[in-house]
């Protein structure tokens, strides 16, 4: 892997950083399948307890390469064979959404297109209050990918998904942190010390406990109550197992606080 996709793994955070910032760090083939891999692999890393996303040079990501699309315009293509290859390509939106730990969008500037749908599929964001967000894909007659519109209507609900979708209107960190499409806004010259922050409170928690309560909460927002019933109690039933919760009863009733392993 060249260095289009940049990887950085310290005190148990790992740290993926799309670099192209010449391009506003627009998709290439090789860093879509950098990530595929990475997340991957991160997700199974127990070692790993928190992975942040984000973009080199100012930029989170332009999302695809508008150039490359006008370029192949008058081109011959077999859709079923352009559908499957994208669907493949999309499976990076379902890693950070469900990868058992925490995943963080740290969204220093331009976040379009399909680099908006991976911030929005990360658990949480942190935005420069003057960063451009935006849907996009109208603007160049697209209807979008990256499980872009199932994330943001969760958020914000059907009208306020459908309205930035339809128009591709510019939403900026300070005014996306108010709608509840990041979780924090910050000056941008502040930006890089509060992500790292909250990267290393995430990464603190008790990670199996966490990855359970990833499961539960998608369950609630997709199942119904019975669903999520059965996973509470599965899920509930396992973390009393863990070493964190063991270690947290017993510093509880020591009146300290616990420290987390993530095992």
């Amino acid at each position: 892997m060249s260095d289009v996709l940049l990887e950085k793994i310290e005190n148990g955070i790992a740290t993926l950083t799309m670099n192209r910032p010449e391009a506003r760090n627009a998709f290439t083939r090789e860093m879509m399948d950098g990530l595929s891999e990475k997340l991957a692999r991160l997700a199974k890393d127990n070692s790993v307890r928190a992975v942040v996303l984000t973009g080199a040079g100012g930029a989170f990501c332009a999302g695809g390469d508008v150039k490359g699309f006008a370029a192949n315009a008058g081109a011959k293509v077999n859709l079923d064979e352009k559908i499957q290859d994208l669907r493949e390509r999309m499976e990076v939106s379902r890693l950070l959404h469900e990868m058992p730990k925490p995943t963080l969008a740290v969204i220093p500037g331009p976040a379009a297109g399909a680099g908006f749908s991976l911030a929005m599929a990360c658990d949480m964001r942190i935005a420069a209050d003057d960063a451009k967000i935006t849907t996009a894909f109208s603007k160049v007659g697209l209807s979008g990918d990256f499980g872009g519109t199932y994330f943001l209507t969760k958020l914000l609900g059907e009208a306020k998904a459908k309205e930035l979708y339809f128009t591709a209107d510019v939403v900026l960190g300070k005014e996306a942190e108010t709608i509840g499409m990041v979780n924090k806004s910050v000056p941008a010259d502040e930006l890089p010390a509060a992500a790292d922050a909250m990267a290393k409170r995430l990464a603190s928690l008790p990670t199996v406990a966490i990855g359970y309560m990833k499961k539960n909460i998608n369950t609630a927002s997709e199942g119904t109550l019975s669903d999520v019933l059965d996973w509470e109690a599965n899920q509930m039933i396992r973390s009393f197992e863990t070493e964190d919760h063991k270690g947290a009863a017993v510093a509880f009733v020591e009146k300290r606080a616990p420290e987390f392993k993530g095992r």
